[in-house]
């Protein structure tokens, strides 16, 4: 295991009152579209044809997987917005997801390893929101962990193919990890959202899940011949709205047309 990390999770004071299971669920939507456009970033640039498609299919998987936990976050909200309002109208501080997703594409072992980390903890979280109290979320994450088993086998394969490569794709794969792992503790970082989901049973524990993704990790790493960073202190925020300078720049271009067109319909 890691050492301790220390997580700054304080609130922003401007933050909007959500109710907790919108809060929630505007946290996975937002987490899935914001890699599933980093991922479609990929499109039509991929390293070989077959991997274009994979990758393309991949983003299309997490902005499926947003489509519907957004548009339950809008029915749960009860004031209009849908998903589409959810994903092209809300500003910067508005989002939810995690820092980690926002981080710009880089090169293809950057997106493997990062896409590897995410997809580790998914499965686990889409894995135990099967059980949901909440009907509809435990109906998405059945479907969405089909779809997250797929992208980690993918992700770690090329994990291990870039790791235990060339000396240029190690080096690029360990320089990958080592950027990506300061922000890995906002993963399992709870608060007072996460709690309450908890004792509603809608949603899991989220430090019970840390020690198998840990050991699925170290698995991979090691056969990647990568070594897992020591950090002591993690990135965190976007749970409340913090962001990198990244995501700016991301929500600008995703929300180009509809903010261009308020309104329109195809």
């Amino acid at each position: 295991m890691s050492e301790p990390v220390t997580l700054d999770t304080a609130p922003l004071a401007h933050a909007a009152a959500e109710a907790p299971l919108v809060t929630y669920l505007l946290r996975l939507g937002d987490d899935r579209l914001i890699l599933g456009h980093r991922m479609a970033e990929w499109c039509g640039h991929g390293p070989i044809l077959e991997e274009d498609i994979a990758m393309a299919n991949i983003a299309l998987d997490l902005i499926g997987q947003a489509n519907l936990l957004l548009g339950l976050a809008g029915q749960e909200e009860g004031q209009g917005r849908d998903q589409d309002a959810l994903a092209y109208l809300r500003r910067e501080r508005e989002f939810r997801n995690l820092q980690l997703v926002e981080l710009p594409k880089g090169d293809f072992g950057f997106t493997m390893v990062r896409q590897f980390l995410f997809d580790a903890y998914d499965v686990l979280l889409a894995e135990a929101l099967q059980t949901s109290a909440h009907e509809s979320l435990a109906g998405i994450a059945a479907k969405a962990y089909k779809e997250a088993r797929y992208h980690l086998r993918h992700s770690a394969e090329w994990v291990i193919k870039l790791g235990d490569g060339t000396e240029e794709s190690h080096a690029r794969t360990q320089r990958a990890l080592d950027e990506c792992w300061r922000f890995t503790g906002e993963l399992f970082a709870s608060d007072g959202i996460d709690r309450a989901m908890q004792a509603a049973g809608v949603g899991p524990d989220l430090a019970a899940l840390q020690p198998r993704w840990q050991a699925r990790v170290e698995e991979v790493a090691a056969a990647a011949t990568l070594v897992i960073p020591t950090v002591k202190h993690m990135q965190a925020g976007g749970r409340q709205g913090r962001h990198t300078e990244h995501l700016g720049y991301l929500l600008a271009e995703m929300q180009s047309v509809a903010r261009a067109f308020p309104g329109a319909t195809w």
